[in-house]
């Protein structure tokens, strides 16, 4: 079905509802008898009405500013009371990263907590009850800082080797969530406040809006100006739609008009919008097209670039020392030399055809995973000593977490998301170095991460890097190996696993790649005893 015929289809309705109007409510001959109307009854009223008015605007002024106070005081307090959020959370996070960065946030609400607290004390001045409350918040976030916070922090600067320990403890969050509660009765009670000054300002205000309303209905000014109110229905929206006819000539198909003339030129304005959103969408569906196109088409060439580099290097390897095998007599050491060569190379022709299957799996979404018991922490293990072997010129160091970290997933899916992880810490340091594998659980949540000392992610790439076939120029400026498709499966499979991926990089510096699982339940925690070593053929 085109969409002309729809538009059609459309502008006909609005005809047809237009037809079946009463000929007083189409425009036309009844216009000027409805502002005779208006009028007559306008001179009636219209000393009682002017009168109403002006004391509900009045009364309507003095609700507006006590709402408008009201409302003051409850911003402020939920400012106050997200900072000491901030300071909660930043101290947390501080311990259990033990990255001093993390306390931006808890320096930057110290700063802004005494400004902040001194405008609550101000703004509740004139309730005794809520000043009161407001002096009994500051008495308690003054000593969760002073007995808690801060000398937790210089604690934690000195002996970062308790985090675990600290991490356990809910005292600060215990204080917190007493600190909050005080918010909580603060701000029900200010709520409260505002509500009933609202409703008072809304009642005020729909008098007003009723008296005004029958005012300008009734007002003897619509007579005066018959004439321009004519002018206005007729030849303004005519000048309007020639303007908006001249943007769409220049290329502005979202140029619309309202509707707000009577009879033909009402019609106008709809047939003029109907026009307009049908030209809309040809160009959207026109850009759309071309958008797709464009991408298919980097996608195919940079297919091609990264396939061809990674087909031709492993296929000539192949070639040159079977080759050599065939030419010549060789000794047997030498030609196992020659044959590990060929096998490692036959190895990687066969990772790239698994990838290119695995990626057209993900897009026909006909990637299946197993849902069995697995312990993160003997699979990052047994994937730590696979990968340590090679490369001698790194150390892969493995900081598991000191409990089972039980998920419910595809054993070999998710070894091959922590292969590719190391892969890459391995082939983006080629100097050598040590690469950090740690894994722990927050909450319902376990988490891996991987940690390298190499070349890092220039910034301007970073937003690219689980896009396919994308491997940055780094990788090509230095010769390493990839087809840009290792981090696009990753992520797809621990998406499908319900989790996240995600990683922090800085370019000369390294990278951390990271992702986070849901954590199974204890119903579902239990793993048969043999399972890992019966998979382990990664």
């Amino acid at each position: 079905m085109s969409q002309a015929a729809t538009d059609s289809r459309t502008l006909d309705a609005a005809s047809s509802a237009t037809e079946g109007k009463p000929r007083f409510l189409r425009g036309g001959s009844g216009l000027l008898a409805r502002i005779a109307l208006s009028a007559i009854v306008v001179a009636v009223g219209l000393a009682i009405v002017f009168g109403v008015l002006f004391l509900a605007i009045l009364t309507l002024r003095d609700r507006s500013v006590e709402s408008a106070h009201t409302q003051q005081v409850i911003a402020t307090a939920n400012r106050l009371q997200t900072r000491v959020i901030d300071l909660e959370t930043s101290v947390r996070g501080f311990v259990i990263s033990k990255n001093t960065r993390d306390l931006g946030p808890w320096r930057a609400a110290q700063a802004q907590y005494p400004r902040e607290m001194s405008a609550l004390l101000g703004l509740t001045k004139d309730n005794p009850i809520q000043h009161s409350r407001a002096l009994a918040l500051r008495s308690a976030i003054d000593g969760y800082l002073q007995t808690y916070s801060r000398p937790l922090v210089g604690f934690m600067e000195r002996n970062p080797r308790y985090a675990p320990t600290v991490a356990l403890s809910n005292r600060g969050r215990l204080e917190v969530e007493a600190i909050r509660a005080r918010f909580r009765q603060f701000l029900d009670t200010e709520t409260a406040l505002s509500n009933a000054r609202q409703s008072r300002a809304r009642t005020t205000a729909r008098h007003a809006l009723e008296v005004g309303g029958a005012g300008l209905a009734a007002s003897m000014l619509l007579i005066l100006l018959g004439a321009l109110y004519l002018n206005r229905a007729v030849a303004r929206p005519v000048r309007l739609t020639a303007r908006a006819a001249a943007r769409i000539a220049g290329g502005d198909f979202s140029e619309r008009l309202r509707m707000t003339g009577p009879g033909e030129v009402g019609e106008l304005e709809r047939t003029f919008n109907t026009m307009a959103a049908s030209l809309e969408r040809t160009l959207a569906d026109l850009e759309e097209r071309n958008q797709t196109l464009a991408e298919s088409e980097q996608v195919k060439s940079e297919l091609v670039s990264n396939v061809s580099h990674e087909l031709r290097t492993p296929l000539a390897s192949v070639l040159g020392f079977s080759a050599l095998m065939l030419d010549r007599d060789l000794a047997p050491d030498e030609r196992r030399r020659y044959l590990e060569v060929i096998r490692t190379e036959a190895h990687r022709l066969a990772a790239l055809l698994n990838d290119l299957l695995d990626l057209q799996r993900v897009e026909q979404e006909a990637l299946e995973l197993r849902h069995e018991a697995v312990d993160l922490n003997a699979l990052l293990a047994a994937q730590v000593t696979l990968y340590s072997a090679q490369s001698e010129a790194h150390a892969l160091r493995f900081e598991p977490a000191g409990e089972p970290l039980l998920i419910r997933g595809d054993r070999d899916r998710l070894a091959q998301v922590i292969g590719n992880l190391l892969s890459n810490g391995i082939k983006y340091s080629p100097e050598g170095g040590e690469v950090e594998v740690g894994s722990g659980r927050l909450g319902d949540e376990v988490t891996v991460w991987v940690r390298d000392r190499g070349l890092g992610i220039p910034e301007d790439h970073q937003d690219r890097i689980f896009t396919k076939f994308f491997r940055g120029d780094v990788g090509r400026e230095r010769g390493i190996a990839g087809t840009g498709l290792g981090l696009v499966l990753a992520r797809q499979i621990v998406e499908a696993h319900g989790g996240e991926v995600g990683f922090e990089s800085e370019e000369g510096t390294g990278s951390t790649f990271w992702f986070r699982l849901p954590a199974a339940a204890e119903s579902d925690a239990a793993i048969p005893e043999g399972s890992l070593a019966a998979h382990d053929d990664s």
